[in-house]
């Protein structure tokens, strides 16, 4: 699932490219795809976007006339040009289309690979924070204080990897810049957030900073939302490879829906954690 840089960095290209441009048509193409019925998605007719926007995952397409499409990705949607605007897509859910006020007519489609159709839109008029689809997000990753990541730990004792997955507590990190951001901080992925000590602390909300702002630079390089597996990672990715700072093997902890990764030299004290949710982990 895109992470808060791939989302931010698309937001920006979609910006770019689509700002000042007035919807002429919003095209529903799965009935599943539309979360919302009020107001009418296709309000927006007519209006110009001002800007795509960025909260946690989400993409916030606005609208001049007070309309957001909060649109979320999940783990294969894709928001692309859409040039052939067939009526049939592969895999499509809605489409965007835009006025040709400069010669060239724009179309972008909303896609999403698999059969899980998760992917989706609201359309939402005037404040979205806290709600529809955004009740109850915590602040964006990016935006934390380190007293405010203080807090945040003291007040949730659980693992720092869950802590930093859960929408609800951090919005914006997922399983990938997680495991990214326990190895920087040089934290066991299950050490529990409430019992942190003050440099851990610091550490940790230094390592969330440099984390995503190294992944936002390299997403701002594409053209495009890239595959996991091509993004700059330390540990994701790597499991029975060499550390590059110690040599340790890069291990693994799979679960059944995601897979943490670590060093144990330079996460756990040389400690390999136990591979399956019912062991005594480590704290």
């Amino acid at each position: 699932m895109p992470e808060m840089p791939e989302v931010q960095a698309h937001a920006e290209r979609l910006t770019e490219a689509l700002a000042g441009r007035r919807l002429e048509r919003f095209e529903l193409l799965n009935f599943a795809a539309l979360k919302t019925f009020e107001p009418p998605a296709d309000a927006a007719h007519g209006a110009p976007l001002v800007e795509v926007g960025r909260r946690g995952k989400y993409l916030l397409l606005r609208w001049e006339d007070d309309l957001t499409h909060v649109v979320h990705l999940m783990q294969g949607g894709r928001l692309r040009p859409d040039p052939k605007a067939s009526k049939k897509p592969r895999g499509g859910l809605v489409r965007w289309r835009f006025d040709d006020s400069d010669g060239a007519p724009l179309n972008y489609l909303l896609t999403e690979a698999g059969t899980e159709r998760k992917a989706g839109v609201w359309a939402m008029r005037g404040e979205v924070e806290g709600n529809g689809p955004l009740e109850g997000l915590g602040p964006d990753a990016d935006a934390v204080s380190r007293d405010e990541l203080g807090a945040i730990c003291a007040a949730n004792s659980m693992r720092i990897h869950g802590l930093l997955r859960d929408q609800r507590i951090i919005a914006g990190v997922g399983r990938m810049l997680s495991s990214e951001i326990c190895y920087v901080a040089k934290l066991s992925p299950f050490a529990n957030a409430a019992k942190l000590d003050a440099d851990e602390l610091d550490r940790f909300h230094t390592a969330i900073g440099e984390v995503l702002e190294s992944a936002l630079a390299h997403e701002r390089t594409l053209d495009d939302i890239g595959k996991s597996a091509d993004r700059p990672s330390r540990v994701y990715h790597h499991v029975g490879e060499s550390c590059a700072v110690c040599g340790d093997t890069i291990r693994s902890v799979e679960y059944r829906r995601y897979t943490v990764t670590y060093c144990p030299t330079e996460q756990t004290g040389g400690k390999v954690l136990a591979d399956n949710t019912t062991s005594k982990f480590l704290k």
